[in-house]
């Protein structure tokens, strides 16, 4: 009885078939339709429906390649799990989260292991003046190591050394911003005590400070893969050296107050410095075509002018920043005088910044020497037009334009808006 059942079942469409024509054979004997009456009347059906033929056939042919189609991603689905029985469902990411989200959040992951050295070297060159080779380097660096699969380190650790006012620090938060990583910026002056090392760590148990996270361990608990920035790193205590050595070598941090292990292995972590950087400048002058010889002896200055060797064997590259000169350090100031005036809540207007105040600050830069750098300059120079600059945005200005008075003396000064001047020609 068990086998008979299914074979019924799959006789089933034959049997139907034969139920049909036998209705029609006693439809015709109750009628007494006659066999060629019955022909004739077959045939004027025929011709009737002769035009429906064609149509038939399309919409028979779609209706086979939908089930073809059908069959095929029906298996797929089942094999995704989104197909249960005979209903699909849905998928259970659509109906908990944005779904959307999420896969732009893998992609980006995916890019990011595969970064396009040559974008990513041009945009920060583009950003970061004077300093085209350190920029292609570290572009190269960062695709080589973020290519690779199983890391039992940093993406990289990486030293930013040379004059001040050079550039280091803004490249930092440049590859922070274009590889759209979050950016933890540490100023290691303020970690000079021996204690200072709890800020970034956290405190033990029982001393103040102990029920919240370090700074550095938070932070990379919450951003793994973050761009760690630590500034004049050589001004750091040794205590707090030795808690970084233990990042950079075995990949990972504790936690002192729960003693949690805090992975450091999708971080990158840049250090900048500004020792030794006579020495460092006259190697990168002299050896500029050769940047394997520049790195070695850049760490041999490095190690004479009193750093910390364990440091320097745990850096995976020492990049060399050199100082800037002529119209780089004239870039750099426009730059500067910019960002100054849009503290003010006004901007600079096109071609407004007189050419004699560019050269004046080359000048002061070579009477000051390469210890010097733009910032200090435009301090001044901040001094000497801020009363203009906030007399300006109070008559509602948006543009100015800074012009030499003589004698070392700086006026901003104030134009028509370009509304105005259309209302004026108007008229």
């Amino acid at each position: 009885m068990k086998t008979l059942i299914p074979w019924l079942s799959r006789m089933m469409p034959l049997m139907m078939a034969a139920f049909l024509i036998l209705a029609a054979v006693q439809l015709a004997l109750m009628v007494h339709l006659s066999p060629t009456a019955l022909l004739h009347w077959l045939l004027i059906a025929v011709d009737w429906a002769r035009p429906g033929y064609l149509p038939a056939g399309l919409i028979g042919v779609a209706l086979s390649l939908a089930g073809v189609f059908y069959c095929l991603s029906s298996d797929r689905l089942a094999r995704r799990g989104l197909r249960h029985r005979k209903s699909l469902l849905m998928d259970v990411l659509s109906r908990l989260t944005n779904r959307t989200a999420l896969e732009e959040m893998l992609a980006r992951q995916q890019r990011e292991s595969a970064i396009n050295a040559e974008e990513l070297a041009a945009a920060l060159r583009a950003r970061v003046i004077g300093q085209d080779q350190v920029c292609e380097d570290i572009a190269q660096q960062l695709r080589r190591r973020l290519a690779l699969q199983n890391r039992d380190r940093p993406v990289g650790v990486f030293l930013l050394a040379g004059p001040p006012g050079t550039g280091k620090t803004y490249l930092a938060k440049q590859i922070a911003n274009q590889t759209e990583r979050p950016l933890l910026h540490f100023d290691m002056t303020q970690m000079s005590s021996p204690h200072a090392a709890t800020q970034l760590f956290g405190s033990p148990k029982g001393y103040v400070g102990s029920d919240t996270f370090g700074r550095l361990t938070g932070g990379l608990k919450e951003n793994p893969d973050a761009v760690v920035l630590l500034d004049e790193i050589e001004k750091a205590h040794p205590d707090v050296f030795k808690k970084f050595l233990t990042a950079w070598n075995d990949g990972h941090v504790t936690e002192a107050s729960t003693n949690e292990l805090v992975p450091t292995t999708r971080a990158i972590f840049v250090l900048t410095s500004n020792i030794a950087t006579d020495a460092l400048s006259a190697i990168a002058d002299r050896l500029a075509d050769e940047p394997e010889k520049m790195r070695a002896e850049s760490t041999e200055a490095l190690r004479r002018a009193g750093f910390a060797p364990e440091v320097l064997n745990r850096l995976d590259r020492i990049f060399v920043f050199r100082a800037l000169r002529g119209l780089d350090l004239a870039r750099v100031a426009a730059l500067e005088i910019e960002q100054m005036i849009r503290g003010y809540g006004l901007n600079v207007e096109a071609g407004g910044i007189d050419p004699a105040l560019l050269f004046e600050i080359l000048q002061r830069q070579q009477k000051l020497g390469s210890m010097a750098s733009a910032r200090d300059i435009l301090r001044s120079i901040e001094d000497m037009i801020s009363d203009s600059l906030i007399t300006a945005r109070q008559q509602g200005r948006t543009h100015v334009h800074l012009v030499m008075a003589g004698e070392g003396r700086i006026r901003a000064e104030t134009s028509e808006e370009p509304q105005e001047r259309m209302n004026k020609a108007s008229l």
